[in-house]
């Protein structure tokens, strides 16, 4: 079949949430007790997307559910990870499914810094008020490039889409007890101003790592796809089918390498990400 679904694996953070519908199941009826002995609900912070034979694929598709706010970090660029880690970089996207009121990000700094100052100022705390926040909204996007210092804030539902790595280092974590990385931190953060980088007309994000658009549909249709390499159907809403497969949101679909068109049939007004590496 050119077309087969990814499958969710569901990550439980400190800072997640039990509410994670309509995407998938509220984790309510998931309920067991904790370390202290009371009853509580799984709080999801991370579901990833991943392959059915468990095959890193590409791009690393995520969900992410936030009650609390997440550490203030910064992603390494591919020379750095792969010296350190052996793993690519870091770059990603972020498009905003739900934001309570007044939920926030933060990409880069407000204005430059010194590699000293950044270091004094995240064991202070103090980089919280060196950062660029913005209130966000659904259907917004934000493109976080390797290097830049960014953090998720309270209350929100975002769809990630990122390099297939997972190296983050932590500048600054509210004191919770999790080891924070200021030496790699600081040796591959951008000290530079934040500057939005400019949107390419007719998608949300191109970057030399993916490019991402937003398909909305509502009747009958055909997708064209590059037949030379995957690209991956991501749904937020809606239901139908895919090529005679049902959907619905929070799934993921990889279309194969080879395939040059997929049949999308809508019962209900459809929103997808489409994304592909470049």
């Amino acid at each position: 079949m050119p077309v087969h679904s990814l499958t969710p694996r569901f990550l439980e953070k400190i800072w997640g949430s039990p509410h994670l519908a309509p995407w998938f199941p509220d984790t309510a009826s998931q309920i067991g007790e904790n370390a202290t002995g009371t009853i509580g609900e799984k709080k999801i912070g991370e579901v990833w997307l991943e392959s059915p034979t468990g095959e890193p694929l590409p791009l690393l598709i995520k969900f992410l559910f936030t009650t609390e706010r997440l550490s203030v970090q910064v992603h390494p660029k591919d020379a750095y990870a792969q010296h350190h880690h052996q793993s690519p970089g870091k770059t990603e996207m972020w498009h905003i499914l739900r934001a309570g009121p007044g939920a926030e990000i933060a990409l880069g700094l407000r204005e430059p810094l010194t590699a000293h100052e950044l270091s004094e100022a995240s064991q202070s705390g103090a980089v919280e008020q060196k950062l660029n926040w913005f209130e966000v909204h659904p259907g917004e996007t934000y493109f976080v490039p390797a290097g830049t210092i960014h953090a998720i804030g309270a209350g929100v539902a975002l769809c990630e889409i990122q390099q297939q790595s997972d190296v983050t280092y932590r500048l600054y974590d509210y004191g919770r007890p999790r080891e924070l990385h200021l030496d790699h931190a600081i040796a591959v953060s951008d000290l530079t101003a934040y500057e939005a980088p400019p949107q390419s007309p007719g998608c949300l994000v191109e970057s030399a790592y993916f490019r991402t658009e937003r398909l909305v549909i509502d009747h009958d249709i055909s997708i064209y796809t590059d037949s030379t390499r995957p690209s991956w159907l991501i749904c937020l809403e809606g239901e139908g089918t895919i090529d005679a497969t049902p959907y619905l949101p929070g799934q993921a679909w990889e279309i194969e390498k080879g395939t040059s068109e997929v049949s999308m049939n809508p019962t209900r007004r459809s929103v997808f990400l489409k994304t592909l590496v470049p």
